[in-house]
């Protein structure tokens, strides 16, 4: 069973065999079969729920905070990368000949500056062959839209898959901007991790109309009247390393 939210299919990975249960904030809502459908799946279990507890906690200090997003990260990108092509190879153990895997063409990690910077250890245990590419982009307080200021994706990414990992969905902004830089770069698919979003970002994420899948934690209520995700888990930057 999926969950609707306002044109996107969400898919809540349950902690119960890996089944689908339908999202509580997603009632009401029925758009599968729209050309422009973004799918996002929430996953629901209970070690990603406890490192998002703390991550949420007003109290928690700056090094736990880090410590608890690159734990959560790593799950996250587990469920992201449930597709990831791989080859077959043969090797021995001590016991005698085995047949295994190896990943193949693994995606170039986008980590957008500077909160991404937190999930790029994670992303990078699981793919420790991967290609990284840095896009900086710093929320304009006026506008609160993004500024950017950085961008190392080559320049012709020849269909590569992109994993882009943000630790906030919120406006969609600064995603929105990464995948333009993608797509001018002959960009592959492209999935998005990020530890929490807000209908309002993945509603503008379906706007752009990309190949694109989403993982996340959380879907929260909204945003507020300057842009931040409520209940959300405050600045994730800041948060991790202080105000700029």
């Amino acid at each position: 069973m999926v969950g609707r939210l306002p044109g996107l299919l969400v898919r809540i990975l349950c902690r119960h065999c890996g089944t689908i249960a339908e999202h509580p904030l997603a009632a009401g809502y029925r758009r599968l079969g729209h050309a422009g459908v973004v799918p996002i799946t929430v996953v629901d279990h209970p070690v990603v729920a406890e490192r998002l507890t703390c991550l949420r906690d007003r109290t928690t200090k700056r090094a736990e905070f880090r410590r608890n997003l690159q734990e959560l990260s790593r799950f996250l990108l587990y469920e992201a990368l449930r597709d990831q092509a791989a080859v077959a190879v043969d090797i021995d153990t001590p016991m005698g000949p085995a047949h295994g895997v190896q990943i193949a063409d693994p995606p170039i990690i986008v980590p957008i500056l500077r909160a991404g910077l937190g999930m790029l250890d994670a992303a990078l245990e699981l793919l420790p062959n991967a290609r990284v590419a840095f896009v900086g982009a710093r929320r304009n307080e006026q506008t609160l839209l993004p500024d950017a200021y950085l961008n190392t994706i080559p320049d012709d990414l020849g269909g590569r898959r992109a994993l882009v990992i943000d630790p906030m969905l919120a406006t969609g902004g600064s995603l929105a901007h990464t995948c333009a830089l993608l797509e001018q770069a002959n960009v592959g698919h492209i999935t998005v991790v990020c530890v929490l979003a807000a209908p309002e970002g993945v509603a503008a994420t379906e706007a752009l109309g990309r190949d694109l899948t989403i993982f996340t934690a959380a879907v929260d209520r909204g945003l507020n009247d300057v842009a931040f995700i409520v209940p959300g888990l405050g600045d994730a930057g800041d948060r991790q390393f202080g105000l700029a």
